[in-house]
């Protein structure tokens, strides 16, 4: 299945926000494209991969990816996915200005529902344009997740991490992994470093906390998160859990299981 989303999605002349709903099956692409309004994608179930330039993010419920105007992206759905978006004219809004994963709080959700319920937000409508205003102020207020990679520009290299990423939790040493692929350990290392700006394990590590991250959220125990990403001792995980996002994965998911 593919898609493309065209730039008919873009807020039209007196309108602040357009939207976009969908229901996608596993294995659908959205192929790269970009808007000239920003976008918030929400998928209020499944799992979203979402890909611009070096830079690759999953996004599953309780977060959204924000996409600044003019920034090329793909979406891959490795699950089925109910996707919600919406498209925001460019206005003097505090938002990121590059892709940003943000934490969606349910009146966030409730928020980006009732939009896309609408359909169109434009400037005349009094109420809308108030929805408008909140909507955005919770934008603004929402907290950015760090759970994105970026991919190395090495064919070989590339080939690597995509294996990383769909089996996180496989337990093979880098020397293997670089003969899979015919290229040195110096020649992958170099790649990493050059293009993802990080050694090979430290990129590693972080694919493996953003596939927890997932997990967590779908309702996984942090040992089983742990065990599914390659740690045979939760002890590890937890401890780069803490050090990422400033607290245990266990008071991390209470406070969104709270939230909701």
């Amino acid at each position: 299945m593919r898609q493309t989303i065209g730039k008919d999605n873009d807020p039209g002349p007196g309108v602040s926000i357009s939207t976009h709903s969908a229901e996608y099956s596993k294995g659908a692409h959205i192929p790269m494209h970009a808007h000239g309004s920003g976008q918030l994608i929400y998928a209020s179930s499944g799992v979203m991969e979402v890909v611009s330039g070096a830079n690759m993010w999953l996004i599953p419920p309780h977060f959204g990816l924000w996409i600044p105007p003019g920034v090329s992206h793909e979406i891959r759905m490795p699950q089925p996915v109910s996707m919600r978006t919406l498209y925001l004219r460019p206005r003097r809004a505090e938002l990121p200005r590059r892709c940003t994963v943000l934490h969606v709080s349910p009146l966030l959700r409730e928020l980006i529902l009732e939009v896309v319920r609408i359909g169109t937000l434009r400037h005349s409508n009094r109420t809308e344009a108030s929805l408008r205003n909140v909507l955005v102020t919770q934008m603004e207020r929402a907290s950015p997740v760090p759970t994105g990679v970026t991919l190395p520009k090495d064919s070989n290299a590339l080939r690597i991490a995509h294996r990383l990423i769909a089996s996180p939790g496989e337990h093979i040493s880098l020397a293997a992994l670089c003969a899979t692929v015919g290229i040195s350990v110096r020649t992958l290392q170099r790649a990493f470093r050059r293009d993802a700006g990080i050694d090979f394990e430290t990129w590693r590590r972080q694919v493996r906390l953003m596939k927890a991250v997932q997990l967590l959220v779908s309702g996984s125990t942090v040992k089983e998160a742990a065990y599914a990403v390659g740690y045979s001792q939760s002890t590890a995980f937890v401890e780069l859990f803490k050090a990422t996002f400033g607290t245990t994965p266990k008071a991390w998911t209470q406070t969104l299981e709270a939230s909701c």
